[in-house]
């Protein structure tokens, strides 16, 4: 059993907590927010997580798992200091590390027998080399400390099942007894031999960011020939299927719709093109991926305000508002920037979903929006439905009962729930992201 202290209850922080206490390990969470620590210490939990509240519960019940507003108590006989702390965009889109630094310098100055500083936040590359410095810096001299970069590939809606049973888990770290360590934690992954990849500070620190960058080029990708499709009569999901058969390309996050969003891709992107900036090289296929998720989403407006005509006045139904199912986070989910868009054009808007609403209440990109209590009352009086977050219920609706509820019956389908046959059949219009028809003769083919 180790001694393990967590800084930051966040996402990142209170999933990597629990997990690493049901790995048989004791655990301190720590937060400067006192009144969360409470709420933590009560059980309640600051979003939603699919099996999390089970996971700290049982863990805090067998005394594992601990929540403290001291940062100075809880480093005292840490032998393993994780930093989960937030690392929001700037204006310029570069990463605000401010938070990891004013950790470092308590951790420096707390350090008393040898510790190993763990950076977990997604931070700039050569931040966790700078750590290093940073605190032998503020330490007293002679203190014994490891800096090891160990990023997460946590996915929201499914966060325990990727950290028990993860696809890899990196280890950046330098020295013997930083690997010995973290392999150790890791141990129970061993069973199901999990790889395992020990390399530098700057590679596993890079890693993450190389491969959250590719996963939103492959989104964006995918929407730039969605686009492609309703221009020349193509269907995009025969497009992805047939492209994902491929092993070098592969089927996931090959999905159509309206961008993504999230606490990752639009910071780590923008994080990723402006520290290769600093470091004199272009990263220019990021770049626009970015701007291209931007278009999309922009797109989706048009889209939506061409089902409904003249829109002023109109009232659009939105379904989903959180980024993605089995999340309540709202952080760059595109149904908040569609419906600020939609809301620009004069838009009526009225939008449920299943857990965000709360979230929701708060943005102000939902100024004016009305919630409603499930997908019915949401479609009642609507010109158009819009579908923004693939939630299970979305999946099997009763087409009549949203017909009959609805102004228009017209379903705007942006994640490609549905089949058009299947929609029109039930006597509504449908509308999808690169389902397109067959287009007219080609310029410039023979008659």
């Amino acid at each position: 059993m180790h001694s393990i202290t967590v800084v930051g209850t966040g996402y990142v922080g209170l999933v990597t907590g629990a997990c690493l206490a049901d790995f048989g390990n004791r655990v301190t969470c720590v937060d400067t927010d006192a009144a969360k620590v409470e709420r933590l210490r009560g059980l309640e939990l600051p979003f939603f997580e699919p099996g999390l509240p089970e996971l700290v519960a049982r863990n805090v019940r067998e005394e594992r798992l601990l929540f403290s507003s001291d940062l100075t108590a809880a480093l005292k006989g840490a032998k393993v200091v994780y930093i989960t702390v937030g690392t929001p965009p700037r204006r310029d889109g570069s990463a605000d590390t401010s938070a990891i630094w004013a950790v470092a310098r308590t951790i420096a100055q707390q350090l008393d027998g040898y510790a190993l500083v763990v950076q977990k936040s997604t931070a700039p590359v050569g931040t966790a080399r700078a750590l290093q410095a940073y605190i032998r810096k503020h330490a007293r001299r002679g203190a014994e400390f490891d800096v090891a970069s160990n990023p997460e590939f946590l996915r929201e809606g499914s966060a325990i099942e990727t950290f028990m049973r993860p696809d890899r888990v990196v280890i950046g770290a330098e020295t013997p007894r930083a690997r010995t360590i973290l392999k150790k934690l890791h141990d129970p992954l061993f069973l199901i031999e999990t790889p395992m990849v020990l390399t530098t500070l700057e590679t596993a620190e890079l890693i993450k960011y190389a491969s959250n960058a590719f996963l939103a080029t492959k989104i964006s990708f995918i929407n730039e020939m969605a686009n492609l499709c309703e221009a020349l009569g193509a269907d995009v999901q025969m497009v992805a299927k047939g492209m994902g058969m491929d092993r070098r390309i592969g089927s996931k996050f090959l999905h159509a719709g309206p961008g993504y969003g999230g606490s990752c891709f639009p910071k780590d992107t923008a994080a990723l093109v402006s520290f290769a900036r600093r470091a004199g090289v272009r990263a220019g296929i990021v770049a626009a991926t970015a701007a291209a998720n931007q278009n999309q989403m922009a797109r989706m407006v048009d889209k939506v305000v061409g089902a409904i005509g003249a829109p002023r006045g109109k009232t659009v139904a939105v379904l989903g508002l959180s980024f993605k199912p089995n999340t309540d986070d709202l952080r760059a989910a595109p149904a908040l920037a569609i419906i600020a868009g939609l809301r620009r054009r004069g838009v009526r808007v009225r939008a449920y979903d299943p857990v965000a609403i709360a979230g929701a209440r708060r943005a102000p990109e939902c100024r004016g929006v009305t919630f409603a209590k499930d997908a019915y009352d949401c479609a009642r009086g609507a010109h158009a439905l819009a579908i923004l977050t693939e939630w299970n219920e979305f999946r099997g609706m009763n087409l009549g009962r949203l017909k009959r509820a609805m102004k228009k019956p017209v379903l705007c389908d942006l994640r490609n729930l549905y089949e058009p046959e299947e929609i029109a059949a039930a006597g509504l219009q449908y509308i999808g992201v690169g389902r397109g028809r067959p287009a007219a003769a080609v310029k410039g083919s023979p008659r």
